[in-house]
């Protein structure tokens, strides 16, 4: 309840405070877009109940069915110009804070997926998941902040993503589940906030120094990307 009444307290105050940001992203996007500001999509979330996770549009309204599906790479170009400073920026996951405000989400959590990759979780990672609200952001969030630039490394991005990336992102948010607590909480909203200002720098790792070891093919991309 205490974690409850503090997403209410940071989504309320951070929906007032952005709220100038807010209005002109959406009369922007009406101006330079394709005339849409929000993109919903169902996502799972607490006992894996599906809802509409918002976000401010970002990309050609046809995406999921063009090209590389839900997979976002590095330059891809189903996404709008103004889309590109808006992803960079993480700009674009600020609608999610209506999402704290209803109870569907945490500031902090697993990042909430689509059925499909959902599915791609083991088994005991589901299970973890499954009395854990989503987060707006959380220890995944943090290791892979430049996920997209890091499928422009890679040959084959959707097979890297669905047989590397995603069990070891579930591994990560198992352990957020083992190790969730306030102090966590607070620790990787703080973190947050340094990765958006320095996101080049590998701050998971040098924080939390007991994360599930990276695989061979993840390590050697955060090594090139350094």
């Amino acid at each position: 309840m205490f974690i409850r009444g503090l997403d209410i307290l940071f989504s309320a105050v951070a929906i007032i405070i952005l709220s100038p940001l807010l209005i002109l992203i959406c009369f922007f996007l009406l101006l330079t877009g394709e005339g849409k500001v929000f993109y919903l999509q169902g996502r799972i979330g607490l006992k894996r109940e599906e809802f509409n996770l918002i976000k401010f549009v970002t990309m050609l309204e046809d995406s999921p069915n063009i090209g590389s599906g839900e997979l976002t790479e590095k330059d891809d170009p189903r996404v709008l110009p103004v889309g590109r400073f808006l992803r960079a920026s993480k700009i674009n996951e600020l609608p999610q804070l209506l999402n704290i405000l209803k109870g569907q989400m945490s500031f902090v959590g697993p990042r909430p997926q689509t059925k499909k990759y959902f599915s791609l979780y083991a088994d005991d990672v589901k299970a973890a998941l499954h009395n854990i609200k989503p987060g707006l952001t959380g220890i995944a969030s943090l290791v892979f902040r430049n996920e997209e630039e890091l499928f422009g490394i890679v040959q084959n991005p959707i097979t890297f993503d669905e047989q590397i990336l995603v069990p070891y992102k579930g591994k990560l948010e198992v352990w957020f589940s083992k190790n969730k607590s306030i102090f966590l909480y607070l620790k990787i909203i703080l973190l947050t906030i340094l990765v958006v200002i320095f996101p080049n720098k590998d701050i998971a790792n040098l924080f939390f120094k007991n994360l599930p070891k990276r695989p061979p093919e993840i390590d050697i991309m955060f090594r090139k990307d350094k």
